[in-house]
C-alpha cells in the first residue's frame, strides 16, 4: 500500500482487514493538517491537539474511506471541520485565564515572520482561513472548492483577495 497522488494504491478493505495504512496517512500528512490548524488557532499547542483530534477521526473513518476523492482532500475536510467545531466550541467556552504567577513560558520555535502569518490568518474570516491554509499547503484549487463549496473560478477569485488582504496586514505591520 502506497499513496500515489493522493490516491490510496493496492490497499481494500477486503485485501487487509486489520492492516489500514494509518501510518503512512499520518506520515504524509501531518505537517500539513497541522499547518492548517495552526491557521485557525494561531496557538502552537491547540493547532497540535485540534491535529491530533483530526487524525483520530481519520483513523476511526478510514475503514469507510470509499477512495473516491483524493485521500488529501478527505483529510483536510476532516480537518478543517474539527477545527470549525474547535472555534464553534471556544466561542460557547471561554477559556479563563491563568493567574500571572501560573503563566505558561512557551517557547515555539516559529520564526517570528510565520507566528505573524498564523496571527493574520487567524484573523480571517471562517471560510478565507480553510481557503488559505489549503492553498498554503499546495491543495489544487478544485480539491478547495470541493471542500469550501465555491466553483473553482470563485475560489480562485477568494484566493487572490485573500493574498490581497494578507499582503496588506504585512505592510500595516511594517513588513512588507
Amino acid at each position: 500500500m502506497m499513496i500515489k497522488n493522493g490516491i490510496l494504491v493496492n490497499w481494500t478493505i477486503s485485501s487487509q482487514p486489520n492492516k489500514m495504512p494509518f501510518e503512512e496517512i499520518y506520515k504524509t500528512y501531518w505537517q500539513k493538517v497541522f499547518r492548517v490548524c495552526m491557521g485557525y488557532a494561531n496557538d502552537y499547542d491547540l493547532a497540535k491537539d485540534m491535529a491530533q483530534e483530526a487524525f483520530i477521526i481519520v483513523w476511526q473513518q478510514l475503514p469507510k474511506f470509499r477512495n473516491e476523492a483524493d485521500i488529501g482532500t478527505w483529510i483536510y475536510r476532516i480537518a478543517t471541520n474539527n477545527c470549525l467545531r474547535q472555534v464553534e466550541r471556544q466561542k460557547r467556552f471561554p477559556k479563563a485565564a491563568l493567574p500571572l504567577n501560573l503563566e505558561e513560558d512557551k517557547q515555539v520555535n516559529v520564526e517570528p515572520q510565520l507566528q505573524l502569518l498564523y496571527r493574520f490568518i487567524s484573523e480571517l474570516s471562517e471560510t478565507e482561513r480553510i481557503i488559505i491554509s489549503l492553498e498554503l499547503e499546495n491543495a489544487k484549487q478544485s480539491a478547495i472548492a470541493q471542500i469550501v463549496g465555491l466553483s473553482e473560478a470563485n475560489t480562485r477569485v477568494k484566493i487572490h483577495r485573500i493574498k490581497e488582504k494578507l499582503t496588506q496586514k504585512f505592510k500595516e505591520h511594517g513588513n512588507a
